[in-house]
C-alpha cells in the first residue's frame, strides 16, 4: 500500500536510500559495532568478543524482518535490534549495547543520516550554482526591464539577476559548510548522559566511537544529542528551499504570456500542457518546487516544538522526527535537482526583453534622465520633479518619453537630440551589472 507520495512521486533513490529502514538498521549496527570495538579498546572486553560483534553487526546476519518480530514483543525498537544481533552473537551477545542507552544508538544513527545528506545536498548545490552561473556568463550583457512592485523600474543585465542568484547559492554552501561540524554529532554517554554505566572510560569509549564512524562528540548531553542541532540543519534546508522557491517564482512571472522573456523547456513531440488547452506550455517545475517549499517550512515548527523536552528526556519528539529529518531532506534534494534542470535547460528571449522595454515609451529611463540634468548642474530635487511631470505627461497622452521630453523646454535647453538619444538607451544605463557578473564568476569558479 502506497501512501505517501515520497514513496512514488517525489524524491531521489539516492537521499531515500540515506532513510530506508534497512540502511537505518544497517547503521544502528554499525554504532553497536563501533561501541563493541571501543569497549576492547579500553579493556572493558576482550578483543575477540568486540570482534564477534563486529562481524555479526550487519543486515546480512540481522535481518530487519528478524527485529520487527521481536518488537511486536518488546513495544521497543532498539531492543529489538539488540535482541536480534545478540541471537547472532553466540558468548560476546552478553555484550552487545554495554553501557549505552537507545538514544546513544538512535541520536548517532541520525548523524550519519544527516552527515550523508548534508553531502548530497552540498553536491546539489553546486551543480545548481554551475547551472546559473552559466546563465549569468551567457547574458552577461542581455539587457532587460527591471521591475519593482511588479512595475518596470530601470534596466539592468539577465546575466546580473543570475550572478545575484549565484552567491545566494554561494550563501547556502557556507552556510552548510561552516554548520556541519555543529550538525553531525553522536552521543554515546549513556543514561542521562553521565556515562555511568561505561564505567571509567566512559569518554575515551564516547570519542573512539565517533572516531570510528567519523562523527563529532556532543560535548556534554543529557540523554539526547540537543535538538538545537536538528533546528539548525532544518532552519538550513528551510532557507535553501526558500530560496530555490524564490528563482522559481521569478521564472514563473518572467514566463507569464504578457511578459514572455523566459521559458522552461518544453517537450514539444510529447509534453502536454493541458488536458483541454492544447497550447498550453505551463512552468510546471518551477511550481512544483514552489509547492513543495511550503512543505519544507511546515516542518519547522515541530522542529523547534522537539527542543523543549521534560528534564532529561522524553518520547514526544520521537514520532515527529520520524518525519521531519527525512522528508524535509528528501524533498529539498528534489527542489534542488529541479531548479538545476529548470536552469540548465532554461529558454531565454534577449528579443522579447527588449520588446518589453520598448513597450515602456522610455519611462524606463526617467532616472538616467533625471541624473543627467544633474550632471548638467540642475538640483537633484528638481530635476526629480522635472522628470516626474514628464513621466506622468507621457503615461497620460500615450507619448514616448523622449518625445514628451522633446516638447519640453527645460530639457532642450540642457540636451541635443543626440545627446537625448544616448541618454534614452537603455544599453548606456546598466551600472555595473557586466562587472558584477565578471567578480561573481571570478569568486564562485
Amino acid at each position: 500500500m502506497l501512501v505517501c507520495p515520497l514513496d512514488f512521486r517525489y524524491g531521489r533513490d539516492v537521499m531515500k536510500q540515506v532513510f530506508d529502514e534497512k540502511m537505518r538498521l544497517q547503521n544502528m549496527l554499525h554504532v553497536e559495532a563501533a561501541l563493541a570495538r571501543a569497549h576492547g579498546a579500553v579493556g572493558n572486553i576482550r578483543h575477540e568478543h568486540a570482534d564477534a560483534i563486529a562481524a555479526k553487526a550487519s543486515v546480512d546476519f540481522v535481518k530487519l524482518e528478524r527485529v520487527w518480530e521481536i518488537e511486536k514483543d518488546t513495544n521497543h525498537d532498539i531492543m529489538a535490534m539488540v535482541k536480534a544481533l545478540t541471537e547472532q552473537c553466540g558468548p560476546a551477545g552478553d555484550f552487545v549495547h554495554l553501557g549505552a542507552t537507545s538514544n546513544d544508538i538512535v541520536d548517532t544513527v541520525t548523524a550519519i543520516q544527516l552527515k550523508q545528506s548534508l553531502s548530497i545536498i552540498e553536491d546539489d548545490l553546486i551543480v545548481l550554482q554551475h547551472a546559473i552561473a552559466d546563465l549569468a556568463e551567457e547574458h552577461k550583457s542581455t539587457v532587460m526591464v527591471g521591475r519593482t512592485h511588479g512595475q518596470f523600474a530601470v534596466p539592468l543585465t539577465f546575466g546580473m539577476k543570475m550572478a545575484v542568484y549565484t552567491r545566494e547559492v554561494q550563501r547556502h554552501l557556507d552556510r552548510l559548510r561552516e554548520s556541519r561540524p555543529r550538525i553531525c554529532v553522536g552521543k554515546m554517554s549513556g543514561a542521562v548522559g553521565t556515562g555511568a554505566a561505561l564505567g571509567e572510560h566512559a569518554d575515551e569509549i564516547q570519542d573512539k566511537v565517533m572516531e570510528i564512524l567519523g562523527l563529532g562528540v556532543e560535548e556534554a548531553s543529557l540523554q539526547l544529542v540537543g535538538r538545537d542541532r536538528y533546528v539548525e540543519y532544518a532552519s538550513l534546508l528551510a532557507n535553501i528551499a526558500a530560496s530555490l522557491e524564490k528563482f522559481a517564482v521569478e521564472v514563473r512571472n518572467l514566463q507569464r504570456s504578457e511578459l514572455g522573456e523566459v521559458a522552461e523547456s518544453f517537450d514539444v513531440e510529447k509534453q502536454v500542457g493541458s488536458s483541454t488547452m492544447a497550447h498550453k506550455r505551463n512552468p510546471i517545475t518551477c511550481e512544483n518546487v514552489t509547492s513543495l517549499a511550503r512543505i519544507v517550512r511546515g516542518f519547522i515548527i515541530p522542529t523547534y516544538e522537539n527542543v523543549p523536552l521534560w528534564h532529561e528526556r522524553d518520547l514526544s519528539n520521537s514520532a515527529a522526527e520520524r518525519f521531519t529529518i527525512s522528508h524535509t531532506t528528501i524533498i529539498v534534494d528534489d527542489m534542488l535537482v529541479k531548479m538545476s534542470k529548470v536552469f540548465t535547460n532554461l529558454d531565454v528571449f534577449p528579443e522579447k526583453m527588449l520588446a518589453n522595454i520598448e513597450s515602456s515609451n522610455g519611462l524606463i529611463m526617467a532616472e538616467a534622465v533625471m541624473m543627467a540634468l544633474v550632471d548638467k548642474g540642475v538640483g537633484r530635487q528638481e530635476a526629480h520633479e522635472i522628470m516626474r511631470k514628464l513621466s506622468m505627461q507621457a503615461s497620460q497622452t500615450g507619448l514616448h518619453l523622449k518625445d514628451q521630453m522633446l516638447e519640453d523646454e527645460a530639457i532642450t535647453q540642457l540636451f541635443s537630440r543626440e545627446e537625448i538619444d544616448a541618454i534614452m538607451n537603455p544599453k548606456s544605463y546598466i551600472g555595473k551589472a557586466e562587472k558584477i557578473v565578471e567578480k561573481t564568476l571570478e569568486a564562485v569558479r
